[in-house]
């Protein structure tokens, strides 16, 4: 089964200006996502979505397609990620282009990324028949359940439907273990998205551990410390023809 991997790069970026482009050790941000998408057994195309002429040359030159640029109103800062996956399914129809049944979304605001890892968990979406998408995750040592709300100076808790009095007076043991986002890699269905939804009503989780997630010089400094990890290693190796 084909399987195309999409990066999303837009050229604007208020906290870190041009993100996705600045050198993290000797290559650009987005490269790594790329060079991890190549890597991969289970991805064929790797298609960056972009609005900025300068990152689609960067991202050709390290072996991503740049079959558009991203029109600029799906290209703001409060745009959202069904917004660019509907405009490649659309130009993907509009110009005969294959169009997978699976999209592979890797956000190059996460370059470190071990591609075993990665690509366990496509399969883990393509195993599940009932699964409407896979969504990658961590553990996070907070539960929902002790976090407020302030209304009025007055604390109110989340779950007001819980039955337990003052539930959040609990052992956390007794709550669910949570888990967020980590954007390591996502899979989302076509079909999926063709009915306005985005990851669907079964949304399969993939646990994987916390990486560095860049949004400010400080996380790039954090993500530069790790490049020598031995997880990495491979990733790195790779990229080293491009220098």
């Amino acid at each position: 089964m084909k399987m195309t991997a999409i990066i999303p790069a837009r050229g604007g970026s208020k906290g870190v200006p041009k993100k996705n482009i600045i050198m993290l050790g000797k290559h650009p941000l987005i490269a790594y996502s790329i060079a991890a998408a190549k890597m991969s057994t289970m991805i064929d195309d790797v298609v960056v979505s972009t609005d900025c002429k300068e990152i689609a040359e960067i991202s050709k030159r390290y072996g991503a397609e740049v079959p558009f640029l991203r029109p600029k109103e799906i290209s703001q800062d409060n745009s959202t990620d069904i917004e660019f996956f509907c405009h490649y399914i659309e130009f993907c129809r509009d110009t005969g282009r294959e169009l997978t049944e699976y999209l592979v979304h890797l956000r190059p605001i996460v370059p470190l990324r071990e591609v075993e890892l990665l690509d366990a968990g496509i399969k883990s979406l393509l195993s599940d028949s009932e699964a409407s998408s896979m969504r990658s995750v961590y553990p996070t040592g907070f539960s929902p359940y002790k976090v407020f709300w302030m209304q009025d100076e007055y604390l109110k808790g989340f779950f007001p439907d819980d039955p337990r009095p003052e539930y959040h007076n609990l052992p956390r043991q007794q709550f669910p273990q949570t888990f967020i986002p980590n954007g390591y890699v996502d899979v989302v269905r076509v079909s999926t998205i063709d009915q306005s939804a985005l990851y669907g009503d079964n949304m399969l989780g993939f646990a994987t551990y916390k990486v560095p997630d860049i949004d400010t010089i400080e996380d790039f400094y954090e993500a530069n410390e790790l490049l020598s990890d031995e997880r990495f290693s491979l990733l790195v190796q790779y990229l080293e023809k491009y220098i």
